[in-house]
């Protein structure tokens, strides 16, 4: 028996304890779909809950094989060089509760307590999390997908609502060609691309063309071998440049860029407080780090 439950009888702790263990089970089973970062972006748990900070090793190598006489000594080097890069974990918390009386109340009329309360802490650890991802939190050091400095960032000459369908694959083929011309073709998809519901909405309900049925985003996904998936996202809205739309083209693999999640949401023993019982939940996340940021490009006027 838990020795905080001490307002509480023994019928009405092991009613209690039993209810929680029911509500939190279906705290972990809940799904919020409208919050996309976990679906936009690779996850990793691989820091554990005990880690302050990420660090990983970026590498390259230099030097040219040259043609050499067959009894060279002078030969040219090879040498591989790296740097160290440190990106800091931070803790998400929150808490829900029941009173005295609440639970006395339930358990006198035999029915179980409302999950309502796990389900709110559960969608605000849910709901931090997703912004997080989305834009870091720059107080904490932690990067976002929509707002890597290291990123590159492209300017349109005209938002999509002036442009003809035409223009619109344009834009999108240049701009994932741009990608494979900075790295010589080494980074060449597949791409996702992420738009702000209203972009998203013109090419997928816009026909390519008056001589076919097919909309542009039909036609884009068809003819483009580097594209593998179009996907809205609202939070593209608005999180360019000066306030502008932003399109984003990356590569949704864990080789480029993940999601550190040291310690996804957990809840934690039940705590009395005077005539409430309060029960903490917890996580740890270090936002998102681009292993590969040449991997991806910012489109900004869209």
């Amino acid at each position: 028996m838990n020795r905080l439950l001490t307002n509480l009888d023994a019928a009405e702790s092991v009613f209690f304890l039993r209810e929680l263990e029911h509500i939190k089970a279906r705290t972990y089973d809940k799904i919020y779909p409208e919050l996309m970062a976990r679906r936009l972006i690779p996850v990793s748990n691989d820091a554990g809950p005990g880690a302050e900070a990420i660090t990983y090793r970026v590498f390259d190598s230099v030097g040219v094989a040259k043609l050499v006489a067959d009894y060279a000594t002078d030969l040219p080097k090879a040498d591989a060089y790296g740097k160290e890069v440190t990106s800091p974990v931070r803790s998400l918390g929150v808490a829900y509760g029941y009173s005295l009386q609440e639970i006395r109340a339930a358990r006198q009329a035999n029915r179980p307590l409302t999950d309502k309360k796990a389900s709110a802490a559960r969608r605000a650890f849910e709901q931090a999390l997703d912004d997080i991802a989305a834009l870091g939190d720059e107080e904490s050091g932690l990067r976002g997908l929509l707002n890597h400095p290291n990123v590159p960032v492209a300017t349109l000459d005209a938002p999509w609502e002036n442009k003809t369908p035409a223009e619109i694959v344009a834009d999108i083929s240049q701009q994932v060609g741009a990608i494979r011309d900075l790295t010589n073709g080494v980074e060449s998809g597949p791409f996702t691309i992420l738009l702000p519901d209203k972009q998203y909405t013109q090419i997928a309900t816009t026909q390519n063309s008056s001589a076919s049925d097919v909309t542009i985003l039909e036609f884009i996904l068809k003819s483009n071998p580097w594209v593998a998936e179009i996907a809205p996202w609202w939070r593209c809205k608005g999180a360019g440049a000066g306030g502008t739309d932003r399109m984003v083209i990356y590569t949704r693999n864990p080789d480029k860029l993940t999601l550190e999640i040291p310690q996804d949401f957990e809840q934690l023993p039940v705590q009395e407080k005077g005539l409430y019982y309060e029960v903490p939940c917890h996580g740890r996340i270090g936002g998102v780090i681009w292993y590969y940021p040449l991997s991806a490009r910012y489109v900004d006027g869209i």
